[in-house]
């Protein structure tokens, strides 16, 4: 991102204080006037969410195989839920990562999707 001259860093407290002062293109009453119906039938007809529905409570931790050690760039709130959950936060991520290449391995046929609405990238 230190290349992008068009993309623009805001710390935390920077953004409260622009949604405080309503500093933002959003239309934030529409968002709060929405219903879980309305979401679930958006969501619905998203095709980067069709067919999505994948339930992680199974997620097994495996015993240690091989690890390799790698840098990996994950969203600040992702990284922040599973150090909430504590010591091996790490093989909990590798866990769910391992159950999500497994479910994907289950049905080769059907194609895995990038990005998406949580992507960070824009086209």
């Amino acid at each position: 991102m230190k290349n992008d001259k068009h993309a623009v860093r805001h710390s935390s407290a920077d953004l409260t204080a622009m949604f405080e002062h309503g500093d933002s293109e959003s239309d934030w009453d529409a968002v709060k006037a929405l219903t879980d119906a309305d979401v679930d039938a958006a969501v619905a007809t998203d095709p980067d969410e069709a067919d999505l529905e994948i339930d992680w409570s199974q997620a097994v931790i495996h015993p240690e195989s091989r690890k390799k050690i790698v840098t990996m760039r994950v969203d600040a709130d992702v990284l922040a839920f599973f150090r909430e959950q504590g010591r091996g936060y790490q093989t909990k991520i590798n866990s769910v990562l391992r159950a999500y290449m497994d479910h994907a391995r289950e049905e080769p046929d059907r194609p895995l999707r990038s990005g998406g609405t949580n992507s960070r990238r824009s086209s």
